[in-house]
């Protein structure tokens, strides 16, 4: 592409079973000029996907402009994280089967976590890239976990304290500790009520030695102070607190709660 031709601008579109969330970026001045989600209400198995998404691109003109770079981000929780000894392409599926039901037809992808010497591994919405190929040709993707940890270990540098994080997706949350650049620890979990969250969050922290007295738990996503899940945290774990997110706040005019619910999205 010649110069003449940039746009400056990039696209970032966030999919999963349930909805959508986009954002268009100025890559000059690495800002959020604009931001929408789509939530599939109807969303019954009859209904094609492909379909859904179809509907989102005729209502968003937005996602059919022209950009010089677009990213599709995986949502979901079909992923895991292989240490870089540790990893071979060729057996992608093996890495998923101990947290996850692999079938003989699953397509496996993996994303480079640069500079951390490991590889996610996941299972992408193949019907949704297949759309997206009709509409765009060419396209990057990848998984938001690995969006998601290679930010919280870049934000970990030099720090020498366990902490945990807990991102908040409708119907799983994944957990994530980090310490000094290093993956303690990644799982995901499905949940219901606010005691299925508080009894994973405890458990991983008694597996790793962490006491709800002191270890510091920083929630993500669709969660504030007011929530049932905040406050059952709150009520067992001394140190709760959301994510800050003023940093992330400079490139874009959203509010705070909005960063913290699509932190990854923006992150992209």
């Amino acid at each position: 592409m010649n110069i003449a031709e940039k746009k400056y601008k990039k696209l970032s579109i966030q999919v999963s079973l349930t909805g959508l969330s986009f954002c268009c970026f100025d890559t000059l001045n690495n800002t959020v000029t604009s931001f929408n989600e789509v939530h599939f209400e109807t969303f019954h198995k009859a209904t094609k996907i492909e379909d859904l998404f179809a509907d989102a691109f005729r209502d968003y003109p937005e996602l059919k402009d022209s950009y010089d770079e677009i990213l599709v981000i995986h949502n979901n929780n079909l992923s895991t994280f292989v240490p870089e000894p540790l990893f071979d392409e060729n057996f992608l599926g093996s890495y998923l089967q101990y947290n996850t039901k692999v079938f003989e037809t699953d397509f496996f992808a993996f994303d480079e976590i640069p500079n951390y010497q490991m590889n996610a591994v996941y299972i992408p919405y193949v019907n949704i890239n297949n759309f997206f190929i009709d509409q765009f040709g060419a396209f990057d993707y990848k998984h938001a976990n690995s969006i998601l940890v290679s930010k919280l270990l870049i934000a970990s540098k030099n720090k020498d304290e366990k902490k945990m994080f807990v991102h908040i997706n409708t119907g799983h949350f994944e957990i994530i500790v980090v310490q000094n650049q290093k993956l303690l620890l990644f799982n995901s979990f499905d949940y219901n009520t606010p005691e299925d969250f508080l009894y994973y969050i405890l458990f991983t922290a008694e597996q790793l030695n962490l006491n709800p007295e002191n270890f510091p738990l920083e929630l993500i996503g669709n969660i504030d102070t007011e929530s049932d899940y905040y406050k059952i945290a709150y009520k067992y774990i001394r140190n709760v607190s959301l994510i800050d997110v003023e940093d992330l706040r400079w490139n874009n005019y959203f509010s705070e709660a909005e960063n913290r619910n699509h932190f990854i999205l923006f992150n992209s």
